[in-house]
């Protein structure tokens, strides 16, 4: 009889937003009953936790309406060949899958994700100033983080990044520092375009556009600003 020993998650970035795919193995609960799975940016994906009773309890963050939901999956269905939609409770918006490998592309690919899709639905609401520009900034942000050229001088590469109508936030939970990124106009997406990597200042507070390494002058009429929650 062929045992199944490994299942693919598909899941969608609650930091960045990019979807990733990543191969889970049951031996790597071996001698442990938590496995963390991460984005290429450093947020965490997904949080198994193996329980006595056979089950495995999943902790999902969420990009959309932000908090972790939980979610128990039996061990033969994890492992099994059947595909596992994971949902916002909140909304119902799909985030991701789990299953073969075949079947989770396939499930990907009839749903058609897609960064900006997801953006227009916030959009709709006019949560972004300009849902373009934004979705622009996400993925060069995305493609510095996968070079791992996003990092805080203390030594953290797991860098969070929350994100509001006008801009980005990245912070160094370790130290707490934080950068702005803008992501409002055209001058604010050729900002980051120049840029080859971000590093954080050690318990410091920058705009990107400030930075010395990023070879850039200061965009006029903006002012770095302190945090201002939306």
């Amino acid at each position: 009889m062929l045992i199944n020993t490994s299942t693919v998650l598909a899941m969608r970035c609650p930091q960045c937003g990019k979807l990733e795919f990543h191969m889970l193995s049951r031996f790597a609960f071996s001698g442990r009953r938590q496995l963390e799975v991460k984005c290429a940016c450093g947020a965490v994906l997904l949080v198994a936790s193996k329980k006595r009773n056979g089950f495995y309890a999943l902790q999902l963050p969420c990009v959309i309406c932000e908090v972790k939901h939980q979610r128990q999956i039996t061990g033969s269905k994890l492992w099994s060949q059947q595909l596992i939609n994971l949902y916002c409770q909140e909304t119902g918006v799909e985030l991701g899958h789990l299953g073969p490998d075949k079947k989770v592309r396939e499930a990907v690919k009839n749903h058609e994700y897609d960064l900006e899709k997801l953006i227009d639905q916030f959009d709709n609401d006019d949560y972004f100033n300009n849902s373009g520009i934004m979705y622009e900034v996400l993925n060069c942000l995305h493609d510095i983080a996968e070079r791992n050229a996003l990092y805080c001088q203390c030594g953290n590469d797991s860098i969070e990044v929350d994100i509001f109508p006008d801009r980005l936030e990245l912070q160094c939970k370790d130290c707490d520092s934080i950068n702005i990124i803008y992501a409002e106009t055209e001058e604010d997406l050729r900002v980051i375009k120049e840029v080859e990597y971000i590093e954080l200042a050690r318990h410091g507070f920058k705009c990107l556009d400030s930075l010395a390494n990023n070879g850039t002058k200061h965009k006029p009429k903006k002012k770095c600003r302190k945090r201002n929650k939306h």
